[in-house]
């Protein structure tokens, strides 16, 4: 007498679970590194803006714009603060640049120019006056 199995072992089905559960986990982490590199981007992008914006703010006034705490030997802390001066003074508008991108910014005046810095959990770029993005990352201790 042989009997026929209508359904899956229980074994089957925590094979199966198992599986799920690895490839969506490297689904996550596929996709939070794509946001990452999106936001990195979209940093980058501004941090461009304001490099033209400051060559416009130049020819119009003589002088770069640097944030208010921003000197050349103090350099400058991206905060949203700042972030919504740079917006104001240089795109007339507090809110040009976006919470979304992940990233503050901050300007400061150089001894040949400027720079701007972008800063994001422990990685930071930094923009200078010839449109050269750097990275570089820290750790805080």
């Amino acid at each position: 007498m042989t009997t026929k199995s209508l359904g899956f072992s229980l074994i089957e089905l925590l094979v199966v679970v198992a599986i799920i559960g690895i490839l969506s986990a490297e689904g996550v982490l596929s996709y939070n590194g794509y946001v990452s590199g999106t936001k990195k981007k979209s940093a980058e992008n501004m941090m461009m803006q304001i490099g033209l914006a400051q060559t416009e703010y130049y020819s119009n006034y003589g002088f770069y714009f640097f944030s208010e705490d921003g000197t050349a030997e103090d350099r400058c802390d991206p905060s949203k603060e700042l972030s919504e001066e740079i917006g104001e003074k240089l795109f007339d508008t507090s809110d040009y640049i976006k919470e979304e991108i992940g990233y503050n910014f901050c300007s400061f005046e150089t001894t040949t120019g400027f720079e701007v810095h972008a800063q994001r959990d422990d990685c930071i770029l930094i923009l200078d006056e010839r449109g050269a993005i750097n990275y570089s990352s820290f750790s805080s201790e």
